[in-house]
């Protein structure tokens, strides 16, 4: 008897994160582009992480099995965010079913099927006392649901282990389907956070399997379905040869789909075989950035720096009831 194939959703992939689709990069970027191996700015020096509280959090996620996009992208941060007990906690895998030029994240055929990790992260959250919680996950577009309700289950865990924890969530754009939106919103998060990533000209080149427009109903959405009591976000990166005046333009957009949070970083080349670098962004032209997004478009808070992402010390991006953990609470007490 033949084997009954299984039936599967097309699935996007391209061939390669530096020339996706086997497109010339150089068509867009240009060839004036950073070298991989040359030294940085000065402004991106961190320390190296490796603190108590750090390796005590790599214990919590290792003896759990739990992911992080701390560590699956290649955070800069992660030290500076894990020694003040925050992470972002990646959930549905460590697979993702696309490929974006610069993303650090493994791409293929997800295998991962935990029905008891949200109760598992839950745990861990509640454990580490957070009263501010970041969750993201992979994209699945190999499940009917997109992973929609694996989303639903881990807030609801949380809520359940951990009460009075800020939930945010840092979703995929679900192809822009309001089912599975619904879904997660229905679990009633804090924050909901969906990133553009890149200004509209260089979705193509890289975002492969993903629109602005798309992604832009999908902020639009959530807002409209979940009202006030949810804080809408959405993150850029800059440095892959986009004008300063695209950024601005695009901050427009995402003000005009009622976007309230936003954070701007510089895009860092994870490895050779990823999306060149064009130029590094001054903290001066970040910091321009943010002036027009709280001065003339009126977002309730921006961030934006070189080492700024969607993520990075987000328990200051809204409203808190509980007071903070580590040395930069201490400070402002």
């Amino acid at each position: 008897m033949s084997e009954v194939p299984k039936a599967t959703l097309p699935i996007r992939q391209t061939r390669s994160r530096a020339n996706p689709g086997g497109m010339d990069v150089a068509k867009v970027l240009g060839t004036a582009t950073v070298p991989y191996r040359s030294r940085k700015p000065e402004w991106f020096k961190v320390p190296a992480p490796g603190g108590e509280k750090y390796r005590e959090l790599r214990r919590t996620m290792e003896d759990e099995n739990l992911h992080t996009v701390c560590q699956e992208a290649a955070c800069p941060n992660i030290g500076d965010c894990w020694e003040r007990g925050t992470a972002t906690f990646m959930i549905l895998g460590d697979t993702c079913t696309r490929r974006c030029g610069f993303c650090h994240v493994m791409t293929g055929t997800p295998t991962w099927n935990d029905p008891l990790e949200p109760a598992r992260v839950a745990r861990s959250i509640a454990r580490m006392g957070l009263r501010h919680a970041v969750i993201t996950s992979v994209d699945r577009d190999d499940l009917p649901d997109y992973g929609s309700r694996i989303w639903a289950a881990t807030i609801n865990q949380v809520r359940r282990q951990s009460p009075e924890t800020k939930i945010e969530t840092l979703t995929p754009d679900f192809r822009g389907e309001e089912m599975p939106l619904a879904t997660v919103l229905e679990a009633g998060p804090d924050v909901f956070n969906h990133n553009v990533e890149v200004v509209p000209r260089l979705y193509p080149l890289a975002r492969r399997g993903s629109t602005f427009v798309r992604s832009c109903r999908v902020l639009k959405n959530a807002k409209a379905m979940a009202g006030d009591s949810l804080s809408t976000k959405s993150g850029l990166m800059v440095g892959l040869g986009e004008s300063f005046a695209e950024v601005v333009e695009t901050m427009k957009a995402l003000r005009a789909v009622d976007v309230q949070i936003l954070t701007i970083g510089q895009y860092l080349r994870p490895t050779k075989d990823h999306l060149p670098v064009v130029r590094y962004w001054h903290p001066d032209e970040f910091d321009e950035l943010a002036r027009i997004g709280m001065e003339e478009l009126g977002f309730d808070h921006v961030a934006a720096g070189p080492l700024v992402r969607s993520s990075y010390h987000a328990d200051e991006h809204i409203d808190q009831d509980k007071p903070g953990v580590g040395p930069l609470a201490e400070a402002a007490a």
